[in-house]
């Protein structure tokens, strides 16, 4: 049963007491047993039990939750570098979109990758983000759009859960756009999606959670609803993209299903935010996308003000989005989207685990959680956010095994 000691600032961020409240403890202590947490308290407490175990050297870092990416489409085909030369020369993005780029092209280009190169693609993204301190990710399909693709992108999720310490939490996101060859035949899809994928996705536990792009090009409400009610009846969770480039109604649609979150919501009205709120929903941030999409940034404070969590996530993909650098989306939602860095902490740990329905688990460090947790070379939270460094986290640790070893073990 380690200890870690000599720990500058612990930062729990427990639920608790809203979006800026951390519940830090000075010069503090973390006691884990196996892969769980057993005791944090102020180094000063440690209580007798615990005093003659097995101690590391925090060396004065800073001690946060292991960082949870809540939005990600981690597996797909090939880049979209000339696509963001051409929104640079002032293309929108649904102008690209509309002449078959966008989404349509990573379709075309996941197709013909074979699950092999998927897996070991992902499987370097993921070494990457264990590093910046990601300990979850959430991870979509949707680069598929057929039956046997969707699942294939499933499959790499599911075989990298098994061969790499990063935790994922895997979700059907077969309603991204309708494919090329059903533009057609628009109702066969949404038959294919509701009543051969979300079955035998469910029956082979390949996902926890249903997405669906609400957006002219891609799915309106009423299609979006019928598959959401679909998959919750299946026992997969509702997530939606939402409100991204025009108010569609998503957000409200968010709270009608009991989505556990609604992300993008640039455009989100009052109306929704506050159905959000009642409802429970979690907002998801996801300012790279606005960075590079050049877009009018999400205004997390009308989130927080109306009493809606607001979690922070990379949106790593492809056209949009193509980092899965997560302190980077927390420092980028300040400056953006109006968070404060604590906000945003919590933001990326407690509320993104709720955003996936994990917060029982993870996303704090509280006596009966995993074992996630990251050193940070910062004097405090505010300090880590506001001086952007490639990388500031010191050490990654997973289910109470450090970064190093989980390698040394694979």
């Amino acid at each position: 049963m380690p200890v870690l000691t000599n720990i500058r600032q612990l930062l729990t961020c427990r639920a608790e007491g809203g979006q800026e409240t951390l519940h830090s403890i000075e010069r503090a202590a973390l006691a884990w047993e196996g892969d769980t947490i057993r005791w944090v308290g102020p180094e000063a407490e440690l209580p007798v039990r615990f005093r003659e175990m097995p101690r590391l050297d925090a060396g004065g870092c800073l001690v946060a939750p292991g960082l949870v990416d809540c939005h990600t489409h981690l597996a797909f085909g090939g880049w979209r570098a000339d696509e963001f030369r051409l929104r640079c020369r002032g293309v929108s993005y649904l102008e690209i979109a509309r002449q078959g780029g966008g989404i349509r092209r990573t379709v075309a280009q996941t197709r013909a990758a074979s699950e092999d190169a998927l897996y070991h693609r992902c499987l370097g993204f993921l070494r990457e983000m264990a590093r910046l301190g990601i300990t979850t990710v959430e991870t979509k399909s949707g680069y598929g759009l057929s039956f046997e693709e969707e699942l294939k992108l499933l499959r790499v999720y599911r075989r990298l859960q098994a061969t790499q310490p990063v935790r994922l939490i895997p979700t059907l996101l077969a309603a991204h756009i309708v494919p090329p060859e059903y533009a057609d035949r628009r109702e066969a899809y949404l038959q294919l999606i509701t009543d051969e994928l979300i079955p035998h996705v469910a029956r082979e536990r390949l996902a926890e959670c249903c997405d669906v792009f609400v957006e002219e090009t891609a799915f309106t409400v009423e299609e979006a609803r019928r598959i959401l009610e679909r998959g919750k009846a299946f026992g997969l969770r509702p997530k939606l993209h939402a409100d991204q480039l025009h108010d569609g109604g998503g957000a409200r649609l968010a709270a009608e299903v009991g989505a556990v979150s609604a992300d993008h919501l640039e455009y989100a009205s009052d109306e929704g935010i506050q159905a959000m709120a009642r409802a429970g929903v979690v907002a998801v941030a996801l300012p790279i996308a606005t960075l590079y999409l050049r877009q009018r940034p999400m205004d997390a404070r009308r989130f927080v003000e109306a009493g809606v969590p607001v979690a922070v996530a990379t949106d790593f993909n492809p056209g949009s989005a193509p980092s899965y650098h997560l302190p980077l989306a927390m420092t980028l939602a300040c400056v953006l989207c109006g968070l404060t860095p604590a906000e945003a902490l919590k933001g990326a740990t407690c509320y993104a685990a709720r955003a996936i329905g994990r917060d029982r688990e993870l996303g704090s460090l509280e006596p009966g959680k995993k074992a996630d947790f990251i050193l940070i070379d910062a004097e405090d939270v505010d300090h880590w956010l506001y001086h952007f460094r490639p990388n500031a986290v010191q050490a990654t640790f997973i289910g109470g095994k450090r970064l190093e070893d989980h390698d040394a073990t694979a």
